[in-house]
């Protein structure tokens, strides 16, 4: 067992132990201890053989790219191109990078006085462990965009892992005006583009941002200068898909996709985290709510996991049925990213409509049982998809 796969399964040891503790303690400690992990983690890929190959049995094409499985990591896993060797080595289907903004971004941080002390915590985050969920309010930490498409270039330019797409996530740095954020977004998918990346992904839903609500009425333009601006002048076939929040409507899905079709993209995911806390808090077992409290009424922020589960289905299925009475104009996919965590959740995916799955919080709660076995243990629990 690698370092990486020791120090997880002693953590998920004692996080639900950790949780008990005075919230503000709970929040520095866990944040702190997660960002160390995570380096631990991106410089400990398994080694050659430790590795897995997944079977020809799993692979997918989409828009003329081969995807070795149906499985791959979310955006916000490796928001600085790093953890490649990681992914390839435990089988992922494809590498996502980012989100990234065209400035560099330092993220979300926090400084409160608890017991006397002062508490300062980068890049909060809580975890909720027996309900298989989490909260953070890392607010796009990120090397900008232009460092982490180099780092991705001098990747796709070395040895390629069959099947295995590159991708990167990008946004606008947070708090521009309208017309510098739309300019900055596109010219970060044109270095990307210029990068040599396989796929796009527009993050059109942070949750700690003031961008990219659910029913915001400048997402619709934002939409459609991307389409006049990168879609329709791309010089190769570049998938762009845009990813949405959870706590999208579902009674939203056929105007969105109207607009999504008529400026270009080409794929929807469901969806990054969510806001709505009432609702939520419900699927929160009763040892984590004084947790959840916490965090959602000092940072807000998204809640991630299992909560999302029957969302994000509910919003593929009813996508896919939209879909289903079109003439489509070009080769359109769903991703399903919310509230994956098992085999039964890829399947399911599948079963309602979408294409391919990422995963996020599922993929730490599994790594800290099966170590970097995780998508083998995934993608083998059942016999097919």
């Amino acid at each position: 067992m690698g370092q990486a796969a020791w120090w997880a399964r002693l953590e998920g040891v004692f996080r639900p132990w950790l949780v008990r503790l005075p919230a503000p303690l709970a929040v520095a400690v866990y944040s702190t201890g997660r960002r160390h992990f995570l380096h631990r983690l991106v410089a400990s890929p398994p080694s050659p053989e430790a590795g897995w190959s997944p079977p020809e049995s799993l692979a997918r094409t989409l828009w003329g790219l081969r995807f070795r499985t149906p499985v791959g990591n979310g955006a916000g896993m490796f928001k600085n191109g790093e953890g490649f060797a990681l992914a390839a080595g435990q089988g992922a289907g494809w590498y996502l990078a980012g989100t990234t903004t065209g400035q560099p971004w330092r993220g979300n941080r926090w400084g409160a006085r608890w017991a006397g002390s002062l508490l300062g915590v980068a890049q909060p985050f809580a975890p909720y462990p027996r309900s298989a969920a989490a909260s953070n309010w890392l607010g796009l930490p990120n090397d900008g965009t232009v460092v982490v498409a180099a780092r991705l270039a001098h990747r796709l330019q070395g040895d390629r892992v069959p099947n295995m797409p590159v991708g990167a996530s990008v946004a606008a740095t947070p708090g521009l005006g309208e017309d510098a954020a739309l300019t900055e977004l596109v010219a970060g998918m044109e270095t990307y583009a210029e990068a040599g990346v396989d796929f796009l992904e527009i993050n059109e839903s942070c949750p700690n941002t003031e961008e990219g609500r659910p029913g915001d009425s400048a997402l619709a333009r934002r939409l459609e200068v991307v389409g006049e601006r990168f879609l329709r002048r791309r010089s190769r076939s570049l998938p762009v898909v845009v990813k949405l929040s959870c706590d999208t409507a579902v009674e939203q899905i056929p105007e969105l996709l109207t607009l999504l079709l008529d400026s270009g993209f080409d794929g929807v995911n469901f969806g990054n985290t969510s806001r709505d806390y009432p609702a939520l808090r419900g699927a929160i077992l009763p040892p984590e709510q004084r947790l959840f409290d916490f965090f959602t009424a000092h940072f807000g922020g998204g809640v991630s996991g299992r909560p999302l589960r029957q969302r994000s289905l509910d919003l593929v299925r009813a996508s896919a049925a939209d879909l289903a009475g079109r003439r489509l104009p070009r080769e359109f996919h769903i991703l399903r990213t919310g509230g994956i965590d098992s085999a039964e959740d890829v399947a399911a995916a599948q079963a309602a409509g979408a294409s391919l799955c990422g995963w996020y919080t599922g993929y730490f709660e599994a790594f800290a049982r099966h170590g970097h076995g995780v998508y083998q243990h995934l993608l083998e629990e059942t016999e097919s998809f």
